[in-house]
């Protein structure tokens, strides 16, 4: 499936933004803020900003304050792929088509990269020109998406306890709702937040976020199948090698594929009570799912 033209033009001001809100290459110290940018710049399709700034446009917004929302949720997201990708966790050498950051930069300074895109996070949404209650709610949206209880940390640290072991599909599906689902949940209810949605609004669009995330990762796990190194920008096959869990790992390919479907058709009926006004949400979302890279 082709990217929504909409999707490039998100990329483009969201890059612009990135490139803003980091520190400069020369600013001391240098290496940490050349690992970082290497990282954060390296590329991507900026899906989390992009559903952020959408699902704000949703409501009346500011969409400067969406756009640096959508910057700290990719400081934070580009933060836990460093991370990720060490040698202590899923040691990969290829990240977005090219070297991951601890190639690069060494492992030291790559923890000490996604330290700082993370504390960066919080510095951007602490400045995002957002009323304060409003603000308040965008950053304990965001805080406990990436945090540990059912947050992104607490699924990948279930993920790597999973590793090797027999898995039931309560266990599988807290790793995905969690590792992945609850930073995309949040990138969505942020977006409303930083808007006028009503609390309806915003528990609408939590439902959409978390189904619309839970989705992706399954999609993840079957591209990581079905799909080249060179199409996925980063190692494909190494879930099984791995023993990771996985729906492919635990139903088959068929079964994931009809529950990617299945999660992608709940989400999609969130968006009902918006109609028009939320194609372009439901073109994004139709990307995630049926996405080949």
């Amino acid at each position: 499936m082709k990217l929504p033209p909409f999707l490039e033009e998100d990329r483009i001001e969201v890059d612009q933004a990135l490139d803003r809100l980091l520190p400069p290459e020369a600013t001391m110290p240098a290496t940490i803020h050349r690992a970082m940018r290497y990282s954060v710049m390296a590329g991507g399709k900026r899906i989390r900003p992009a559903l952020c700034v959408e699902t704000a446009g949703l409501f009346e917004s500011d969409r400067r304050a969406a756009i640096e929302v959508g910057c700290a949720l990719e400081f934070i997201h580009t933060y836990s792929l460093i991370h990720d990708d060490l040698p202590a966790l899923d040691n990969d050498d290829l990240r977005r088509g090219k070297p991951t950051c601890h190639k690069q930069f060494g492992e030291a300074m790559a923890i000490l990269a996604g330290d700082g895109l993370l504390t960066l996070a919080f510095v951007t949404l602490s400045k995002a020109p957002i009323p304060a209650e409003r603000l308040v709610r965008v950053i304990r949206e965001i805080s406990t998406g990436a945090g540990t209880v059912n947050g992104m940390v607490g699924g990948q640290v279930a993920d790597v306890e999973a590793e090797g072991k027999p898995v039931d599909a309560a266990t599988l599906e807290y790793i995905h709702r969690s590792k992945t689902a609850a930073l995309i949940r949040a990138s969505a209810t942020a977006g409303a937040l930083a808007g006028s949605a009503s609390e309806d609004d915003i528990a609408r669009i939590r439902r959409f976020g978390e189904k619309i995330g839970w989705a992706f990762q399954v999609v993840d796990d079957i591209l990581d199948v079905e799909e080249s190194s060179a199409a996925l920008g980063k190692t494909a096959g190494k879930d099984q090698k791995q023993q990771k869990a996985t729906y492919p790992a635990l139903y088959g390919l068929e079964k994931s594929h009809e529950t990617a479907d299945r999660l992608c058709a709940e989400a999609m009926a969130e968006l009902a009570p918006y109609r028009a006004r939320a194609e372009r949400i439901r073109e994004l979302a139709q990307f995630l799912t049926a996405r080949r890279a």
